[in-house]
C-alpha cells in the first residue's frame, strides 16, 4: 500500500526518470506480495513496433475554397515530454500553455506543401516553416484557408506568444502580422472573416500587466455552500478551486476584438476587452455577433456553463444591442438545459439575422410537454422583437445553413429513445419538412451528413448542387463501409445516389467541383490514402490520381485482417475485426487480446450493425492495441459489446450482457482456430477499461486484463456516467454493482492498470486506478499500476506511447506466454 505522500514522491521521481510502476502479487520479475516501485526509466517497444511508431503520418488534404489549390499538411505525430512539461494552466475545464495561451497538446505542423489541385504533374511548393519549425521550442500550427483560397493563415506558438501569420497560395511565402498575439485560451482559432482580406480575431488585451501571483500565505479558508437548491453536476476535471484561480482566468482569458488587414499586415482594436469566446460575422456586412463569459464563476462547473452575454456589435466594436444574458447553469436537471435563450447562430445570408433556441419545458427533460424547444429569429437592424420560426417536439441539436440562402437543416434529439430527427426549414417561407428520422445508433440506414464548404462571406455552409443538398455518409453494410454521396432534392426531398465507393477499394467523397467532378480520398488494404478525381456526369469513367501516396510499410502488407460476424447466446448479432500477425500460419491457436468498448442500444437489430471496412489501409494509432499484432499476438479489435435494453434502465443488466458477449467472442475465435481459449486477455481504454475490469471481477473467461484510463468506482460519478441518466440515489444498486472497485477481492486474474497523471476526462481521475490498485493489492490479487507523468486521457508523448506498448507486450508475454516461443 502507498500513501498520497509516497505517491507524490514517486511522481516527482518519475518526472525525471520515467513512469511510476507499482506491482503487487506475481510481478513481471516474479516477486511476491507488494513490491516497491520498479523505476528503470521509459522502456522501448519491440523494434517492429518502434519502427512503425516512428513512421511519418499520412498528410492531410486541405482543399482551398476556390478549388484551385491543395494543401498537404503533415502534423507531428507525437509530442515530447519536454513539451508536455511546459507550465500549463488548468482552469474551469480548460488547459492551455501558461506563456502563450495555446491549448495543451495542439499539434505542430511538421511540413506544409502547396500545389495546383487538378494538375498532378505540377511541382509542389514547400512552405518555409524555418521561422519556427517543430525542431525548436516554437512551432507553427492551425492552418486555415481564406474564403477566396488566395491566402491562408497559420499560427505560431513562441515562448511567450501565439502569433498570426498569412501566406500566399501562389508563392507559398508567409509573413507575420506584427503587433498582435492571438488569445486561444477560451476558443482556439475563433475568427470572423469580413472579406477575403480582412478578419476579426481574438487577441490578447494590451496593457494587462503582470499575471496574478499566488499569495505566499493563505488569507482565508475555502468555503463551499449550498442552500437547498438541487444542482446535480457531472464529475469534471480542472475546475476552479480558489479565488486565485478566478483571477488567473480573468487575466489569461481576457481578449481584445482586433480587425486585421492581410494586405497591409496592419491591425486595429475594436471596442473594449472582454472574456470573449465567440465572434461571428452577421451576413455579408461588418456587424458582429459576440459571446463572452462574465462573473460569477463557479467551482463546480466548467467555463462554458458560466454566465454569458451575447451582443451585436458595430464595425468599430461598440455594442449595438445586448441580445441575451445567460445565467450560471446551476440547478439544471441532469441532461437538462437553461430555460432561456441559448445556442446562437449568425446567419450567413444577406439578411444578417440572428437565430437562437429557447426551452419550452423549463429546460428539464423530465417534464412532459408537447414541445421541448423553439427556434427564434431576430432580423436586422435588431431593434424589434424576435419571432418564433419552429417548435420542436424534442431537444434541439444543430442548425446548418444551406448555401442557397433559403433553407436550413435543423436537427433534434430524443435522448430517452436515442432517436434523432432532421427538418428542412424554409427560412423565410416558414415551411418545414421532415427529411430524416432514425435511431442515433443507426448505421446501415444512416442518411449521411451535409457536405460543408466555406462561403464567400467566410461562413461554413451546407453545399447544394443541381437543386439538392449534398450528403456524405459512411455507407455501412454487413460487408463493411462503402462511403457515398447523395443528393436530397429541395423540391420533393427525394434522394438520389450520386456516388458510392466500390467493393474492393475505400473511396470517401471530399469535395464536389462546379463541373461535376468529385474529389475522393481513395485507399485500399495495400495502398495508403491518395487524392483522386472522377466525373459524376460520366459514372463509368475511371478515377484519376492527383497525389501519390507513400509506399506502404512492408509490415502492413503482411498483416491479415478479417471482419467476423456471429451471434451471442440470446441471438443478438455481434462482430469483431480479426488481425493476424505477419508470421501467422493457418491452424495456429495463438494467445489473443480482445479489445472492446461497450455501447448501449434500445434495439437489438441495431446492435449487430457492422462498422469499418476491409478495404482501408491499416493505420494504427500510437497506443493502439493493434501494434501487438507485430509482436505475434492475435488481436480481436473493436469487438462489439452491445448493451440492449430500455434507455432508462439499460445498465441494470450491464454485467450480464458483457459477460454473454465475452463468452460469444471467445467461442467464435476458438471455432475459427486462431485462438487458444485458455490464453485470452481482455482490454480497453476509458469506458472500455471499465468494461474490462468488470469482466475480470465477475467472470473467469480471461487469463489477464489491460485497463487504461478507466473509472472503476461509480460512487465517484454520482450524477451519471456515459449514457446513465439516473443518479446514484435513484439507482443505488446499479451504481454499486457496476463498481468493480467494490469487487476487487474477486479479481484473481492479473490486471495491468495504466493512467495518465493529468487525466482530463470527466470521471476518470487518476485516483480511480490508484484506489483499484490498492484494493487489489490489499486483497491479495496480482496487478501492475503504471502512472504516466504529464499525460492526459490519451497519451501523447513519444516516450509514453513507446512505454505503454512495452508494458502491454510484457504483460501479455508474462501471463499469456510468448506467441513466438509457443511455436
Amino acid at each position: 500500500m502507498f500513501s498520497p505522500q509516497r505517491l507524490a514522491l514517486t511522481l516527482t521521481l518519475a518526472r525525471a526518470l520515467g513512469p511510476v510502476l507499482l506491482s503487487c502479487g506475481l510481478t513481471l520479475l516474479g516477486a511476491a506480495a507488494l513490491a516497491a516501485p520498479q523505476q528503470s526509466g521509459y522502456q522501448q517497444p519491440s523494434p517492429a513496433v518502434r519502427e512503425l511508431l516512428d513512421a511519418p503520418a499520412s498528410p492531410r488534404h486541405l482543399i482551398a475554397p476556390n478549388k484551385q489549390t491543395l494543401a498537404l499538411l503533415e502534423l507531428r505525430r507525437f509530442s515530447s515530454l519536454a513539451e508536455l512539461a511546459r507550465p500549463t494552466l488548468r482552469l474551469a475545464g480548460l488547459r492551455f500553455d501558461q506563456a502563450s495561451g495555446v491549448p495543451s497538446q495542439t499539434a505542430a505542423i511538421e511540413r506544409l506543401r502547396l500545389r495546383p489541385l487538378l494538375n498532378a504533374q505540377a511541382p509542389e511548393q514547400s512552405v518555409d516553416l524555418s521561422a519556427g519549425g517543430p525542431s525548436g521550442k516554437s512551432y507553427f500550427h492551425s492552418f486555415s484557408w481564406a474564403p477566396d483560397g488566395q491566402r491562408f493563415l497559420l499560427e505560431r506558438r513562441t515562448e511567450q506568444a501565439n502569433e498570426l501569420w498569412v501566406g500566399d497560395a501562389a508563392s507559398g511565402e508567409i509573413q507575420r502580422i506584427a503587433g498582435i498575439s492571438l488569445n486561444n485560451a477560451l476558443a482556439q482559432g475563433e475568427l470572423a472573416w469580413l472579406s477575403a482580406t480582412e478578419l476579426v480575431v481574438l487577441a490578447r488585451a494590451e496593457r494587462r500587466g503582470p499575471a496574478p501571483r499566488l499569495p505566499a500565505v493563505p488569507n482565508a479558508p475555502l468555503i463551499h455552500e449550498t442552500s437547498g437548491r438541487a444542482s446535480p453536476e457531472r464529475t469534471h476535471a480542472d475546475l476552479l478551486q480558489t479565488p486565485h484561480d478566478e483571477r488567473l482566468l480573468d487575466y489569461h482569458a481576457l481578449s481584445q476584438l482586433t480587425r486585421v488587414d492581410l494586405r497591409t499586415l496592419q491591425s486595429r482594436r475594436l471596442g473594449e476587452p472582454g472574456l470573449f469566446f465567440s465572434v461571428a460575422r452577421l451576413g455579408d456586412g461588418d456587424t458582429l455577433l459576440t459571446e463572452r463569459i462574465t462573473r460569477p464563476f463557479s467551482y463546480s462547473l466548467t467555463w462554458d456553463d458560466f454566465p454569458q452575454v451575447v451582443e451585436v456589435r458595430r464595425p468599430d466594436g461598440r455594442v449595438l444591442r445586448e441580445i441575451a444574458r445567460l445565467p450560471l447553469k446551476r440547478g439544471v436537471a441532469i441532461n437538462g438545459v437553461l430555460a432561456g435563450p441559448r445556442l446562437f447562430y449568425a446567419s450567413p445570408n444577406k439578411d444578417a439575422a440572428i437565430y437562437w433556441v429557447e426551452a419550452l419545458d423549463g429546460g428539464n427533460p423530465n417534464n412532459r410537454v408537447a414541445h421541448r424547444d423553439r427556434l427564434m429569429r431576430l432580423d436586422a437592424p435588431y431593434t424589434g422583437d424576435a419571432q418564433e420560426l419552429l417548435r420542436l417536439p424534442q431537444r434541439f441539436n444543430s442548425m446548418r445553413f444551406l448555401d442557397d440562402g433559403q433553407h436550413a437543416l435543423v436537427s433534434e434529439d430524443d435522448g430517452l429513445r436515442a432517436w434523432t430527427r432532421s427538418y428542412l426549414l424554409a427560412l423565410r417561407g416558414g415551411s418545414v419538412r421532415t427529411v430524416f428520422d432514425h435511431s442515433m445508433r443507426e448505421r446501415y440506414g444512416h442518411p449521411g451528413a451535409p457536405l460543408m464548404r466555406m462561403s464567400a462571406s467566410g461562413h461554413r455552409v451546407a453545399q447544394t448542387w443541381g437543386g439538392g443538398l449534398l450528403l456524405q455518409g459512411a455507407g455501412a453494410s454487413p460487408k463493411g463501409d462503402r462511403p457515398f454521396l447523395d443528393r436530397l432534392s429541395l423540391r420533393d426531398t427525394t434522394v438520389q445516389r450520386l456516388f458510392q465507393s466500390g467493393e474492393t477499394i475505400y473511396a470517401a467523397p471530399l469535395e464536389l467541383l462546379s463541373n461535376g467532378q468529385l474529389l475522393t480520398l481513395q485507399e485500399s488494404i495495400n495502398q495508403p490514402p491518395s487524392l483522386h478525381v472522377q466525373s459524376l456526369t460520366q459514372p463509368n469513367s475511371a478515377a484519376t490520381a492527383l497525389t501519390r501516396a507513400r509506399a506502404p510499410h512492408p509490415l502492413m502488407r503482411k498483416i491479415r485482417r478479417e471482419l467476423v460476424s456471429f451471434k451471442r447466446g440470446d441471438g443478438v448479432e455481434m462482430s469483431f475485426w480479426m488481425y493476424l500477425p505477419p508470421d501467422y500460419k493457418e491452424g495456429e491457436a495463438r494467445p489473443t487480446l480482445v479489445w472492446a468498448y461497450p455501447l448501449e442500444f434500445n434495439d437489438a437489430a441495431l446492435a449487430g450493425q457492422v462498422s469499418g471496412s476491409p478495404n482501408r489501409y491499416p493505420n494504427f494509432s500510437g497506443i493502439s492495441p493493434l501494434m501487438l499484432v507485430l509482436d505475434g499476438y492475435v488481436v480481436l479489435n473493436d469487438a462489439t459489446m452491445p448493451i440492449v435494453g430500455d434507455a432508462k434502465s439499460v445498465n441494470d443488466e450491464f454485467i450480464e450482457q458483457i459477460s454473454l458477449s465475452a463468452r460469444a467472442i471467445i467461442d467464435k475465435a476458438e471455432d475459427l482456430g486462431v485462438t487458444d481459449p485458455k490464453r485470452v486477455a481482455i482490454g480497453g481504454h476509458s469506458y472500455g477499461a471499465f468494461m474490462a475490469v468488470n469482466l475480470l471481477a465477475h467472470t473467469d473467461l480471461f487469463k489477464a486484463g489491460i485497463a487504461r484510463s478507466g473509472a472503476y468506482n461509480r460512487t465517484l460519478t454520482p450524477f451519471g456516467f456515459q449514457s446513465e441518466r439516473r443518479s446514484i440515489w435513484e439507482a443505488r444498486d446499479t451504481y454499486l454493482k457496476l463498481s468493480p472497485f467494490l469487487y476487487a477481492n474477486q479479481i484473481k486474474e492479473p490486471l495491468l492498470l495504466v493512467h495518465g497523471d493529468a487525466d482530463d476526462r470527466a470521471g476518470t481521475i487518476p485516483m480511480q486506478s490508484e484506489r483499484l490498485y490498492q484494493a487489489i493489492a490489499g486483497t491479495g490479487g496480482t496487478s501492475r499500476y503504471v502512472l504516466l507523468p504529464l499525460e492526459a486521457h490519451g497519451y501523447n508523448a513519444r516516450e509514453s506511447v513507446g512505454h505503454v506498448q512495452w508494458e502491454m507486450r510484457q504483460w501479455l508475454k508474462s501471463h499469456l506466454g510468448d506467441p513466438k516461443a509457443a511455436r
